[in-house]
């Protein structure tokens, strides 16, 4: 099995001993992102919407890394801290993706890293 390191520095740099993803064979394996902003290292502002869209935003940028798009994602998990956020978080997706939709997971957590509302990670197939 081979494992390739993916990174991007339009996704912010991860914040401990861990890769933005990996890939192994067609598939990879992106690490959870938070809405920081990949330019200022901070939280973006705004309401669950806005972290969401930043959230999104990540991945997707770790996902071109990867030769890839969120279009190929077959599973994503997203954490939230208020499982109210729940239909905004939704809507944003449904904005960003086009069916046929990944199978998801979403689960609520009590913080996340940075005061963070929500983190998401994904799994995604190449062609």
């Amino acid at each position: 099995m081979t494992r390739e390191i993916i990174h991007s520095d339009a996704a912010p740099a991860a914040i401990g001993p861990y890769a933005q993803a990996v890939r192994s064979g067609k598939l990879v394996f992106l690490s959870g992102q938070i809405p920081l902003d990949p330019v200022s290292g901070q939280l973006v502002a705004g309401d669950i919407g806005a972290q969401a869209h930043q959230v999104f935003a990540n991945l997707q940028a770790v996902a071109q890394a990867a030769g890839g798009s969120l279009a190929q994602a077959v599973r994503i998990g997203i954490f939230l801290t208020d499982l109210g956020d729940f239909a905004a978080v939704n809507a944003v997706m449904e904005a960003l993706l086009t069916p046929p939709y990944p199978a998801r997971a979403t689960i609520g957590v009590a913080a996340l890293p940075r005061g963070a509302r929500i983190e998401a990670d994904a799994i995604l197939a190449l062609d």
